[in-house]
């Protein structure tokens, strides 16, 4: 069973920087593609970004492109989404999952496991 936890939110002024790290435990890392999904109060939850599961292609959300960048590392079993000049519109709780398709990896139905998520906020 795969588990994932993510960590590194918090409340940030707009303009900062925030860096999320997701876990990830229970099977081969390599076998899994991960994303990154936020869900702000009264809203659906959307995509933010995605690496394959080699790390050799990335996907980004227009909304956060060339504001947000995302990772994995092999060796420690983690993903993390380097987020820069935040703005107000980008609070929201903040989820990690897995999935092994290589395919759709900008839909939540790619993925089978989710963390609880971590809230960032961002002031104004």
């Amino acid at each position: 069973q795969v588990q994932l936890v993510e960590s590194g939110g918090g409340l940030v002024q707009a303009g900062g920087s925030l860096r999320l790290l997701c876990t990830f435990s229970g099977r081969t890392f390599s076998s899994y593609a991960v994303g990154w999904f936020r869900q702000a109060p009264g809203k659906e939850r959307e995509f933010v970004a995605a690496i394959s599961k080699s790390g050799g292609a990335t996907y980004y959300a227009d909304s956060v492109k060339g504001r947000v960048t995302v990772s994995r590392d092999s060796a420690k079993t983690m993903v993390s989404l380097q987020m820069n000049s935040l703005n107000p519109s980008d609070t929201a709780f903040y989820y990690c999952a897995a999935g092994g398709s290589y395919y759709g990896l900008g839909g939540s139905g790619a993925y089978a496991y989710w963390g609880p998520g971590t809230q960032v906020t961002v002031s104004s």
